[in-house]
């Protein structure tokens, strides 16, 4: 990552979020994970849905507590009773969203070590042929954990409440399609705009 090169792009294209930037101080880097870390993502934004961040990671810390050593694995989920899950605060559909997203792994109906040579699209395609995951989630997926650098969720409500708060009532897509190759770094800086 060329920070210097992203906020140069940003500048150029956009100087209402150049000044955001410049105000917050710096643009995180991204790291993808692991092959092996995909199971467990996915299960963090399956749980995090429609969540705020603090509550999102207290769930699904206490969800990694089910699991020895704290290693979220596909065959033990599927040893976990459903009230067990339930008890920790995800809803009852989360908890059969994240068994049916285990069943599919296994079923080898979703290759998850595929995933990181499939383009944006195809990733998109083949989360979501899985019962609850939308495209918010596997977008989601795509930003923290492939660490892919030009991604927008349009569906995030906080993406949306940082825009209209910056831009006022405008037009999301014309906003987002100027900042391309680098969505994801808005993305990141809109939300850090929004923590207190």
């Amino acid at each position: 990552m060329d920070s210097n090169k992203i906020k140069k792009h940003f500048q150029k294209v956009d100087p209402i979020l150049y000044k955001l930037i410049q105000k917050i101080g710096s643009i995180e880097p991204i790291k993808p994970r692991a092959p092996n870390a995909y199971f467990q993502s996915i299960c963090r934004e399956i749980i995090g849905q429609q969540l705020n961040g603090k509550v999102a990671r207290i769930i699904f810390d206490r969800f990694t507590k089910l699991f020895p050593n704290k290693k979220v694995t596909l065959n033990y989920v599927l040893k976990i009773p459903d009230a067990k899950i339930r008890k920790i605060g995800p809803s009852w559909s989360k908890v059969s969203f994240v068994k049916d997203l285990a069943k599919n792994v296994v079923g080898g109906t979703l290759n998850l070590k595929k995933l990181k040579g499939l383009s944006d699209e195809q990733i998109m395609a083949e989360l979501t042929k899985v019962k609850g995951i939308g495209p918010w989630t596997a977008q989601m997926f795509l930003i923290f954990t492939l660490g892919r650098e030009d991604v927008f969720s349009k569906g995030d409500l906080g993406l949306r409440k940082a825009i209209t708060t910056l831009y006022g009532q405008k037009e999301i897509e014309s906003i987002t399609q100027k900042w391309s190759p680098y969505k994801t770094y808005a993305c990141r800086v809109l939300w850090k705009s929004l923590e207190p």
